[in-house]
């Protein structure tokens, strides 16, 4: 069986020699379930997630879990909102759960550097618990060396690329749902899956700075997206995923590998 950065593609022995002889360190996508607009598919966050972390793990040399697919409840103010047909989402409990379990399971087969890679911004600080947690019944089981990194590889796009990519305004990482930097990177990675023909151009939707429940539907704008990706292009996410990758890469190679990068 050839080998591969994703644990999904390797038989159980050949998982095993490559964690053996690589550098331990084991990445996990997250992403949702979740409308991105009438021109991509519902599993955008999973697709983009799961290249993020291909692409870093091939250039750290670590290996990639098989994905979260379902994520936390969509947002209004960062994905539209719960209540858009397609958008299938867990509770807070569920996620906070499955980091939790995943990172035992990965402990429990010796891993002991970790990393979530996230694609959906709500999931963020539930992945967080859950390892939190995790963490806390390691130490109480005798595991002191277990470290775990949070990402998500937005925060990994500098200014200077934001400038670049945005010479019209940059709408805000908030309102970026369905626009250029998800249509752009998935134009790069996965072109057969977006209908550029249906791309809403649209100014930025005008939401309060405040949420409401129960939802107001009428607050998202028709199109589920919150800013336009008219301006995307399979350049600009190829440019995207090579720096969101060396901005993890030092991240990382500093956290775990004693690279200081700083």
């Amino acid at each position: 069986m050839p080998n591969s950065v994703f644990m999904e593609d390797l038989d159980a022995f050949t998982y095993r020699r490559q964690l053996a002889e690589g550098n331990g360190v084991v990445l996990i996508p997250a992403g949702s379930i979740e409308q991105h607009g009438p021109h991509m598919p519902l599993n955008v966050d999973v697709l983009l997630s799961r290249a993020m972390s291909g692409s870093l793990a091939e250039a750290i040399g670590a290996l990639v879990a098989a994905p979260i697919v379902y994520g936390y409840k969509s947002q209004q103010r960062s994905g539209g909102g719960n209540h858009l047909h397609g958008t299938t989402s867990l509770d807070a409990a569920t996620i906070i759960a499955i980091s939790k379990n995943l990172t035992l399971e990965l402990a429990r087969q010796g891993v002991r550097k970790i990393a979530f890679v996230n694609g959906h911004y709500e999931n963020y600080q539930f992945l967080y618990e859950g390892v939190d947690l995790a963490l806390r019944e390691l130490r109480l089981g005798g595991v002191e060396d277990m470290k775990v990194v949070l990402l998500s590889y937005w925060d990994f796009i500098d200014e200077a690329t934001i400038a670049e990519l945005y010479p019209n305004g940059f709408p805000g990482w908030d309102v970026e749902h369905g626009g250029v930097l998800e249509t752009s990177l998935m134009l790069h990675l996965h072109p057969g899956k977006v209908d550029v023909d249906r791309i809403a151009d649209l100014p930025p939707a005008r939401l309060p700075n405040y949420d409401v429940l129960p939802v107001r539907p009428e607050l998202t704008p028709d199109s589920g997206c919150l800013s336009s990706a008219a301006d995307a292009t399979a350049d600009k996410g190829e440019i995207l995923l090579k720096r969101a990758t060396a901005g993890m890469a030092a991240a990382l190679e500093t956290e775990f590998l004693g690279l200081d990068q700083r």
